[in-house]
């Protein structure tokens, strides 16, 4: 593994990391944007949010909306990125318990399964993890550039794990389970 590091150049690894944070951004931008203005608007988000036992719906749409679009543009812009990559993963992780999870692994199931969310997870982690590269604002500030590494896998993992198990301790109230007919 370390000759595979080894053989990276600068400007590969910075490459790379421009277009990772540039995608996942751009993913969180058009999600917190759509939840605010697309389709159902933000009261049809709330709706949702509400059917999944988020409660009270209203709040938790706008929470996970601008926490989107937040750590979208900060992706983007690659600024504060664990910080982002936290953002990532607790608004995923949230939304794989509370959604997908019981519907198997894959997205094409009914009730979209959970291997998307796990992938924005992870992506929200490595991010964070890695830093954005030298090519973002982070790497022109120091002092940011020390988050990179072992603090930014734990600003963004578990920053964003303790949010969402806050959010779901406090204020996930799923419907009970139908009773089976016996």
């Amino acid at each position: 593994m370390h000759q595979l590091l080894a053989s990276l150049s600068p400007s590969s690894a910075n490459t790379a990391l421009l277009l990772t944070r540039i995608v996942l951004g751009a993913v969180f931008l058009a999600h917190g944007i759509n939840h605010i203005f697309g389709g159902g608007k933000i009261a049809g988000t709330a709706r949702w949010f509400e059917g999944l036992g988020m409660k009270p719906g209203i709040v938790h749409a706008w929470f996970a909306s601008v926490t989107e679009i937040g750590a979208g543009a900060l992706l983007v812009l690659g600024l504060a990125t664990p910080l982002a990559g936290a953002g990532v993963v607790g608004v995923m992780l949230v939304a794989w318990i509370t959604n997908h999870l019981k519907n198997g692994f894959f997205i094409f199931r009914p009730g979209e399964g959970w291997e998307y969310v796990m992938v924005l997870t992870m992506l929200g982690v490595t991010v964070g993890t890695l830093g954005p590269g030298q090519w973002s604002i982070d790497g022109h500030v120091h002092t940011l550039t020390r988050l990179w590494g072992w603090p930014g896998f734990a600003i963004s993992l578990g920053g964003g794990a303790l949010g969402a198990a806050l959010l779901l301790v406090t204020c996930w109230r799923p419907a009970p389970a139908a009773a089976s007919g016996q």
